[in-house]
């Protein structure tokens, strides 16, 4: 049975964030970020509408942009257990991480050269985009237990996703600035600007990612099959730990709950500036308030960290949910643009916090010697829980013609992944998950 290391590095016992292997590892969450926040948050709903769909009805572009989301999450959904199983059998995180990451680099370049009015490029490029940057995280979160002691998994999931803000906030303020100014950068106007900027995430991507290649360790767990065998061990896996859920009841349950609340953090973060254009707003204000948030959730995702370390993970959760509640009728009833504004300041004050601290609740909650296989459910049903949610918007707002409705409906899934949430025994699924290590 593998033990926990009792300080970021064995027998050291320095701060975490002096520990090479745990920077190494955040780093990647400011690498990817950079795709978060720039393309699927910023500037893909942005440009889709008004670039690669102009002339389409708002109705219409946000249901197609909620589909392509949704595909990409499903193909998500079908893939992540499998992979995890494959992963842990032939000790491949890292090599499986830099596939799907390379696949996701590729295809947001790729969107450089999509022409005004080509939508149905656009989308085929974005939605595997997305599929290697989700596929990718499945196994950047499984490597979490690799860098922290189980007394710093709280701190340590938080600076990752802290240092994803601030990373995807800087690249993201350089390229706004480059769509404002563009002839201070040579370019002739704002859409070659923000053609330039899907190249730019592209290689702030790749450069990131090498320290994690690099530095972070994976203990070989079995000899190495070849890709073949590890497919074919991977799916008897697969079977097994299927089976092997069932006795971990409350991990189960934890996935259900954030199954639920995660769909609401999800569809908001992808959703939120076609909702902000469909109420009428400046695009260049809801920009800039996506801008906020990035860097209201650099400090923010760190003080969540110390919050679950005192206070416990699970009230830190809860608190970030009570706070979306009242974002979301916040949301519902406003008409004027600076209460986008402040809207964006408290998204950015929970986003990273309930992320980071889901990550660590569940790896208490799961066998410590195959965690890409169990992250690939976690990331599972985050993934399906994101099929529905932008479906469940561009539905409601096509079947009303109120994008208020459509962003109200999201409420019940924050409502219902917390009374789920409270039924979940920590203590109780500790004992499950050591009874199966091994």
């Amino acid at each position: 049975m593998r033990i926990w290391r009792r300080g970021s590095v064995a027998g050291s016992g320095q701060p975490f964030w002096r520990d090479r292997r745990v920077i190494s590892w955040a780093l990647y969450d400011w690498a990817n970020s950079a795709f978060a926040t720039t393309v699927m948050a910023g500037f893909f709903p942005l440009f889709f509408k008004q670039y690669w769909s102009a002339g389409v009805p708002v109705s219409d572009s946000t249901l197609m942009l909620g589909s392509a989301n949704a595909l990409a999450s499903l193909v998500v959904v079908v893939l992540a257990p499998l992979l995890g199983a494959i992963a842990d059998q032939g000790s491949a995180r890292k090599r499986f991480l830099l596939y799907f990451a390379m696949m996701g680099i590729v295809m947001t370049g790729g969107l450089y050269l999509v022409a005004a009015g080509a939508w149905l490029m656009a989308l085929a490029l974005y939605v595997m985009a997305v599929i290697g940057f989700s596929g990718s995280n499945i196994f950047y979160d499984a490597l979490l237990p690799e860098v922290a002691s189980e007394s710093r998994l709280d701190r340590v999931s938080s600076f990752g996703y802290a240092l994803g803000y601030l990373g995807g906030g800087v690249l993201f303020a350089f390229n706004v600035l480059m769509t404002l100014k563009p002839e201070l950068f040579g370019l002739a106007d704002t859409s070659a600007a923000v053609r330039v900027s899907f190249l730019l995430v592209a290689a702030w991507w790749a450069l990131f990612s090498l320290p994690l290649l690099l530095f972070v360790p994976e203990p070989a767990r079995a000899p190495r099959a070849g890709l073949g065998g590890n497919f074919i061990n991977g799916w008897r896996q697969l079977r097994e730990t299927i089976s092997r859920l069932r006795l971990l009841r409350q991990a189960m349950l934890f996935l259900l709950a954030y199954w639920l609340y995660i769909d609401g953090v999800d569809t908001i973060v992808r959703m939120a500036v076609d909702y902000g254009l469909s109420l009428g707003f400046d695009a260049n204000g809801l920009i800039v308030a996506l801008l906020i948030t990035q860097f209201v959730g650099f400090p923010a995702a760190i003080l969540f960290g110390h919050l679950g370390e005192r206070y416990g993970t699970r009230q830190g959760i809860f608190l970030a949910i009570g706070v979306y509640l009242v974002i979301i009728l916040w949301a519902y009833q406003m008409s004027r643009e600076w209460e986008f504004y402040l809207l964006a300041v408290a998204i950015g004050l929970v986003q990273g916090g309930i992320q980071a601290l889901s990550r660590s609740f569940y790896v208490r909650l799961i066998p410590r010697d195959k965690p890409a296989e169990f992250f690939g459910f976690y990331n599972m049903l985050g993934k399906f829980a994101a099929v529905l949610g932008p479906l469940l918007m561009g539905a409601v707002s096509v079947t009303t013609g109120s994008p208020r409705l459509s962003m109200l409906s999201v409420a019940l899934l924050f409502v219902a992944g917390a009374l789920l949430l409270r039924q979940v025994d920590e203590e109780a699924g500790r004992r499950q998950a050591q009874l199966l290590e091994g």
